[in-house]
């Protein structure tokens, strides 16, 4: 029987309480779940892909009970995901390999790059987002584009919160503490070093 393997990429800038929970439920519901960061073509990174990189380790380390079935991947860091699956296709054993994404990403994955290839080789687990809408005239239109589609239960129950909110104000609430101390002694984040009013 072929292995049900998670696919879950982020820019982890930085990685948030809600990245964490994604990936202690993906443990609990696959054989194995690859973890990556990347630069996001569509957006710009405050940290470096490096640092980006630990803070995801150490936030994969802090999930209790410990992750039995999530490795970190830096070898499959790519900016285009279909790079990222023909690589973790190389690596393993034929799979059936699932590529999770965030419900805000709905209507943006038919414009990547070569998404019609991706699509026939993947199928995707959709989390909803607090207040994102997930049309299902997007859904059709990848399902059409030739891919199998799921979206998340409820019962993951991820906290609202946003990387954005940590770098833009440092609103700490938003990741862990041990994360927190990692930004705090390399000074990541702009906001760190804006002098006080």
């Amino acid at each position: 029987m072929q292995m049900n393997i998670a696919l879950f990429g982020t820019s982890a800038d930085p990685p948030s309480i809600g990245h964490q929970q994604i990936l202690q439920w993906l443990d609990n519901h696959y054989d194995r779940v690859l973890v990556w960061v990347s630069d996001n073509p569509f957006k710009t990174h405050q940290a470096s892909l490096s640092d980006r990189l630990a803070m995801m380790e150490i936030t994969i380390a802090a999930i209790q009970p410990p992750a039995q079935a999530i490795t970190l991947h830096p070898e499959l860091s790519h900016p285009r995901t279909i790079d990222t699956v023909e690589q973790a296709q190389k690596l393993l054993p034929p799979a059936n390999f699932t590529l999770v994404i965030g419900g805000d990403l709905v209507p943006q994955l038919p414009t990547w790059y070569r998404a019609q290839d991706l699509l026939h080789q993947v199928s995707l687990l959709i989390v909803p987002r607090q207040g994102v809408a997930i049309a299902a005239a997007g859904v059709e239109r990848l399902v059409t584009m030739g891919t199998e589609v799921a979206i998340a239960p409820s019962s993951i129950s991820i906290p609202d919160v946003s990387s954005s909110d940590y770098r833009n104000n440092g609103n700490s609430s938003v990741i862990i503490p041990t994360v927190a101390a990692y930004i705090q002694r390399e000074s990541l984040y702009a906001w760190q070093t804006s002098p006080a009013p």
